[in-house]
């Protein structure tokens, strides 16, 4: 086979990449080394930034989200046993967030890109980038036994954080910046109503907690805990105890419970990968960045990496143009390092260190305290919660 650009991945980014290209153009293939039924049954967290619903909706794969999607004016801070309202929408000058599950917003690119007869290779096996350092890059991988080789123009690395693209390139070609936080997640699925209308971020001195609404019937809970914990040892009774300790108000608040059907323990990292280009294989999302989740910024930052990309690809075919191409991982990672730092805030704030002394956490507490009561403050976190604005490519 060939084509002009060739995707690894099929996640968000990649599928992403191939619809937006799609829609300029130019011809792409994805290669994804999972089934299709494993990336759409996959169940992960969707907050979206306001700019990536923008941009769903420009791909021509906003129809759903608009129409299922649970938009979100405000989360709460809750500290001290009193719960804050952020108003995002009034602080960020009428920008909102979406809560839609990052596995339907997968089945809709795929739906999308395989009515509109793109190509989308699952089950790959041994995918290898090739030749990216000159100038005819190409994939060779496995389906079935049988190899198979994709020349192309170029490749996008869109394979995750565990992915082998990045692997691909020479140690020494790439520089690496990596923190690994002392905690990780419990996240556990209960089949309970919502308890909350919004999302509860909460700073206790048991450890953070979040709420997180799904569906009418499914929602979506965690609880800072060691990132070596063994989410077998917690039964539904030991983790609703602590839920009910860490997200306690002075009004005698409570979340609604229900049966845990789903728990799993996630550490926490921050990552970044520069550059984002080698010769001709560009990464975007995961694989060439992680933040921890308390941002809710992953996920978006694939799309807005994508989108930039995508742009530099649709000037280099359309008018032979390669300088948007030249620019992508500077534009890029101004944003990813931008996203980097409300994701370390975000985790500092409202996170228990276990190293922190009583001064630091008395620092941490009046942290809260003027984020919560300074409307400054409450606008740079709206700024940034509900999306900095695109930049040009």
């Amino acid at each position: 086979m060939r084509t002009q650009v060739a995707i690894v991945g099929a996640g968000p980014a990649g599928l992403m990449l191939s619809q937006l290209l799609h829609r300029a153009g130019v011809d792409s293939v994805v290669v994804e080394s999972r089934t299709r039924d494993e990336i759409e049954s996959t169940i992960r967290a969707g907050v979206l930034e306001q700019g990536t619903v923008d941009l769903l909706a420009e791909a021509g794969v906003g129809a759903r989200v608009a129409r299922e999607g649970a938009v979100h004016h405000g989360i709460e801070l809750r500290f001290a046993g009193r719960g804050h309202r952020i108003d995002l929408t009034k602080r960020s000058g009428g920008r909102s967030i979406t809560l839609y599950a990052q596995h339907e917003m997968i089945r809709d690119l795929v739906a999308a890109r395989l009515a509109a007869g793109g190509r989308i290779v699952f089950g790959a096996t041994n995918v290898t980038p090739l030749g990216f350092d000159g100038a005819t890059p190409a994939l060779r991988y496995e389906v079935g036994g049988r190899a198979e080789t994709l020349d192309c123009d170029y490749i996008a690395g869109c394979d995750g954080f565990h992915g082998v693209c990045r692997e691909a390139v020479p140690r020494a070609a790439r520089h690496e910046f990596v923190r690994v936080y002392p905690f990780g997640w419990l996240g556990i699925l209960t089949e309970a109503a919502p308890s909350s209308e919004e999302l509860v971020y909460a700073h206790h001195e048991r450890g953070f907690a979040l709420v997180s609404t799904r569906s009418p019937t499914i929602q979506r809970l965690y609880l800072q805990c060691d990132p070596h914990d063994d989410p077998a040892r917690w039964d539904d009774d030991a983790i609703w105890a602590e839920l009910r300790a860490r997200l306690a108000t002075d009004d005698g608040w409570r979340p609604v419970e229900g049966p845990v059907i789903q728990k799993n323990v996630v550490g926490m990292r921050s990552f970044v990968c520069e550059p984002m280009r080698f010769g001709r294989l560009f990464l975007a999302g995961d694989a060439a960045h992680i933040v921890p989740p308390t941002g809710a910024k992953g996920l978006n930052l694939a799309v807005a990496d994508v989108r930039v990309l995508a742009l530099a690809l649709a000037e280099r075919y359309a008018y032979g143009d390669e300088r948007a191409l030249d620019r992508y991982s500077d534009v890029a990672l101004r944003r990813v390092w931008k996203a980097q730092r409300f994701s370390w805030f975000m985790t500092s704030l409202l996170h228990r260190f276990p190293e922190a002394t009583p001064y630091e956490a008395r620092l941490q507490v009046a942290d809260l305290d003027y984020v919560t009561s300074s409307v400054s403050a409450q606008a740079s976190l709206a700024e940034n919660y509900t999306g900095l604005p695109f930049e040009p490519a």
